[in-house]
């Protein structure tokens, strides 16, 4: 009841025979939503995975997802096998902070849906509200003023 991430159980038997990413379907698949609203996610090691020498990428999951998750994993020791309905990663669910935030000239992307493993455009912004900055006082002087 406590926990903050959604496990991902792994739908195919796999074993990792070098140390190269893997794509590794999992039971799991989007959209997101809670309450109504869609939800992207963070996708990240489960922390019983790294005990297993199984590293697993960091992944993003967009709100607008549809297709079935994917777990990109690889090891240092191979071989390393990985049966069907393993847990090794999970998603932790997170708000779109920048879904009305967009670039005067930024060219609308088209919906990937479940495409997956792509970019979001050639466009790469982050806006956020100046309201509640950080502030700095500072001293400056040159050539014996000070202002």
């Amino acid at each position: 009841a406590g926990s903050l991430g959604l496990d991902l159980a792994t739908t195919i038997d796999v074993t990792l025979v070098n140390n190269e990413p893997q794509k590794i379907p999992t039971t799991f698949k989007g959209p997101l939503h809670s309450d109504g609203m869609s939800l992207g996610a963070l996708l990240i090691r489960q922390s019983s995975a790294g005990l297993k020498c199984i590293m697993v990428c960091l992944g993003i999951i967009d709100a607008d997802f549809t297709g079935t998750v994917h777990v990109v994993a690889y090891t240092l020791h191979p071989p390393i096998f990985i049966p069907c309905g393993s847990k090794i990663a999970q998603l932790v669910l997170m708000k779109n902070l920048l879904m009305d935030m967009q670039p005067r000239d930024a060219v609308q992307r088209p919906f990937r849906r479940d495409a997956g493993f792509g970019s979001t455009g050639p466009v790469a912004c982050l806006t956020m509200s100046m309201q509640s900055r950080p502030t700095a006082t500072i001293t400056m002087r040159y050539t014996g003023e000070q202002r």
